[in-house]
Order: structure tokens, then sequence, then C-alpha cells
């Protein structure tokens, strides 16, 4: 007989996936260049399902960790959320005490990755620039994308609990690297990007170790060619993409963890944020230019969450809740967003060349 930790755990990966294969076998079809009007219907979607979420923690989400009495309570919170305040011997009153903090975790956790997974869209919007993937091709792309990372977020974020519960100190170094990431964003934010194709390390490791076909064909990943099966450029886009959230989940994952230890909070925020990383991509494509100041508070944004990290114990000591955290997200946020619509952008002069007469 399964526990209802397991229960709600696999039925959470089952509604996760049946979107999935709905989005691949139903709604994917036939490649297609996704419009506005399609990219803010599934970002509408993927937001209203996350809230749905919201809710099923804040009324049960003591099933996510199967307890069913005090003393299994008082357990999880003190491994968990040992700041948290319950009603001694009082179960019923404790477990909804519980359930709100976990639910604002949630919600919280949720808004710090939907956040900065806008830097993750940066890239990636580079990433098809540099490579001259054609726009038809994206949804496929990102959909193969999404799932790789679904795998190495879960293996990432539960091994990362494992070593936060057996070294405490762990969640310094995170602190120092969320710190040093912010300030590098923040001071660099305003440089134009650019990505060398031939000199990106995946195009490195795959021309030298794998068998890559020079050029696309069409939407396949592979072709097969004199009996023999060679990747095409466009499986290589996937891998890079994966690469890079990987190399964003070291900044995002401990992020998370500052605003809750529970590994399975964690990872609910994460896949939802990732989920709607997709449709959120087309949805800011076109409009990203309108939001120049965002990046500059994600720096300010990491700088936050690293100092919150180490600072922890004086932090706690003075009272400072998860919902604090969630007041300066969305403070950060929106003043960004607010300059960036307020502050008119100064149009670059042109340089005149002067005449010979």
């Amino acid at each position: 007989m399964f526990s209802n930790e397991v229960l709600f755990f696999g039925g959470f990966i089952l509604v996760i996936s049946i979107m999935l294969l709905l989005d691949l076998g139903v709604f994917n079809k036939k490649d297609h260049v996704v419009k506005f009007g399609e990219a803010a219907a599934w970002t509408v979607a993927w937001i209203a399902l996350a809230m749905v979420f919201y809710f099923v923690i804040r009324t049960h989400g003591d099933l996510v960790h199967g307890m069913d009495n005090y003393a299994e309570l008082e357990t999880i919170k003190n491994k968990y959320a040992p700041g948290l305040q319950l009603v001694a011997g009082n179960y019923a009153e404790s477990v909804e005490i519980y359930r709100k903090n976990m639910s604002l975790e949630f919600i919280t956790g949720y808004l710090l990755e939907y956040a900065l997974s806008v830097d993750n869209i940066f890239v990636i919007i580079l990433i098809f620039s540099s490579f001259g993937v054609r726009p038809i091709y994206y949804k496929k792309v990102l959909f193969w994308g999404v799932l790789g990372a679904i795998i190495m977020r879960f293996v990432f974020i539960f091994l990362g609990s494992a070593l936060m519960q057996r070294f405490e100190w762990i969640i310094y170094i995170f602190g120092l690297l969320l710190v040093y990431q912010g300030g590098k964003i923040f001071f660099e934010g305003g440089e134009d990007e650019k990505i060398d194709p031939s000199k990106h390390p995946v195009v490195r490791f795959t021309s030298r170790y794998l068998p890559v076909f020079p050029r696309y064909v069409r939407e396949h990943f592979f072709v097969l060619k004199k009996g023999k099966w060679l990747l095409t450029p466009l499986f290589v886009v996937v891998l890079i993409i994966e690469f890079t959230d990987l190399i964003f989940a070291v900044d995002s994952v401990p992020a998370v963890f500052s605003v809750t230890k529970d590994p399975y909070v964690v990872f609910f925020s994460n896949i939802f944020a990732i989920m709607g990383l997709r449709s959120m991509f087309f949805f800011l494509s076109n409009i990203m230019g309108l939001f120049r100041f965002l990046k500059y508070g994600l720096g300010v944004l990491l700088v936050f969450i690293g100092g919150k990290m180490l600072f922890h114990t004086q932090l706690e000591a003075i009272g400072f809740e998860t919902v604090y955290s969630l007041y300066v997200i969305l403070g950060i946020l929106a003043v960004s967003i607010l300059a960036s619509v307020v502050i008119p952008e100064k149009k670059k002069e042109l340089t005149r060349v002067p005449s010979n007469s």
C-alpha cells in the first residue's frame, strides 16, 4: 500500500506528464510559428494551473509528507521549517499553520523562479538567433528542452537538499554564488550579448565526439545517411538549451532554497516555472525590448536572495518571514518594469561624416 506522500508526488508527476503529452500529441501535431495570442493563452493557462496547485497545498499540504498526527508534523517542521511556531499538542490548528506557510513558500518560490526564468529567455533568444533556427521549429526545440530540464532539476534539487541537510555550511556557498552572479548581471546588464556558434562548448564537444550532419534537415533531430544515423544541428541546439538550463539551475535552485528548505516545495515551484517558460518565451520574445531594466532588477533580486542566505540566522532572529521575501520580490520586479516604461530610452545619435567641401 502506497503512502499519502508517494500518492501525492505520483499524482503531481502524472498531471505534469499528461500536460506534456497533450502538448506534444494534440496541440503540437504540426510545427507552426506560435503567435502572440496563442502564447498569451498558454501563459495564462500555466499561471492558472500554478494557482490551482497553490490552493491544493493550502488545503492539503500535509499530504506532501504524509503526516497525520502532531508528532509527525513536528518532525517535518523541525526538518524543513524550524522557525515555524505551532500550537503545542494541537494537530488541527498546527497543521493549518503548516499548510498556510507551505503554500506561501510555494507561491514565493514560484514567483522567484518565474522571474529568474526571464534571464533564461534572453539567452534562448540569442541561441535561436545565433544558430539560425527557423521560428517554425522553436516550439519543438523548447518542448524537448523543457522535458530535459525537468529531469535535471529533479536530480539537482533533491541532491542539493540532501547536501544542505548534511552540510549546513553549503547555504553560505550558495549565498556567495548568488551575490556574485547578481552583481555580474547588474553591472553587465546593459551590454550586448553575443554567441559565437563555433566556439560554444556544446558545439565543440558534439563536433569532436559525435557524428553531426552539417546542415538542418527540416524538423528532424536525426538523419540517416549511408546507413549511419547522424545528429542534425537542430538536436545540437536542444543540447545547448539543456546545457544553458543547467547553468541557470546553479543560480535558480539555490535561490528557492533561500525561501524554503523543503525539496518538494522547491521542486514544485521549479517545475511550474519551467513548464510556463516556453509559453512565456513566445509571449515576451516580441516585447522584451520594452523591459530593458528588467535584467538589472534580476541582478538586484539575486543579490537580495544571496544576502538572505548569508544572513539567514540573523534574519530569523528578528522575525523575517517568508511573506516579506514575497513583498521584496514583487517590489523589485515592479520597480524594474515601471522604470522601463517611465524612463525613455536614449536615442543613439548618428555620427556625421565630415564633407570634403
